[in-house]
């Protein structure tokens, strides 16, 4: 079976855990934080020691990137990427700056020590997603008429926002918030969930 080392609480697992619900692909799922034999595997089978790692038979991977565009490719349907080059690129290239310009703050959110830092990442992300409010309204899904690897990326980021101390009212950006409603309505997305992420929500 295939397996993956993952963190309870780790916007990087989720996504590759929102990827796996997704597909309906059969994992053994171990949360490093509940294991401790598994830190020593996890040592031995990735020279960083991090999560998500996937053990697939003789095959280990790791990076988020490489694990769910490996994941899509290994197990095609539903395909999360588009077939045609061009529309896969600007895919991509939405991600890239997704990536540059809110997941890299909400990571500066969670591990800096500065409170000027703190504040200014988490501005930068609130300030990000409202004045991009309208490309939630283009499709159904991110840029997209189908759920992709784009939106796997975004969504656990945006289920945390309350976590950073960020909150979106419909009046602000109200087709970020409806989007964010279907994205935590579907079945997969919940699926995806650690208890652990689960509470991060609690009480809205």
């Amino acid at each position: 079976m295939m397996a993956l080392y993952s963190s309870e609480n780790c916007i990087d697992c989720h996504r590759v855990r929102f990827v796996l619900a997704e597909k309906g692909i059969n994992v053994e799922i171990i949360h490093v934080e509940q294991d401790r034999a598994a830190t020593a595997d996890l040592a031995e089978l990735n020279p960083y020691g991090e999560t998500p790692t996937l053990v697939d038979r003789d095959l280990t991977l790791y990076g988020t990137w490489v694990v769910t565009e490996y994941l899509d490719e290994r197990y095609p349907h539903p395909p999360l990427m588009p077939v045609d080059p061009v529309s896969r690129a600007y895919l991509r290239l939405a991600m890239y700056r997704m990536f540059r310009d809110w997941i890299d703050a909400a990571k500066v959110i969670e591990t800096s020590g500065g409170e000027k830092k703190i504040a200014a990442a988490r501005k930068q992300l609130h300030d990000g997603i409202i004045s991009s409010d309208e490309l939630f309204g283009v499709k159904p899904f991110l840029l997209s008429d189908e759920l992709s690897l784009a939106d796997c990326a975004l969504v656990p980021l945006l289920w945390r926002l309350p976590a950073y101390d960020i909150d979106l009212t419909a009046r602000q950006a109200p087709n970020a918030v409806r989007y964010m409603e279907r994205m935590f309505a579907r079945d997969s997305f919940k699926r995806s969930l650690t208890e652990a992420e689960r509470i991060l929500r609690e009480g809205e």
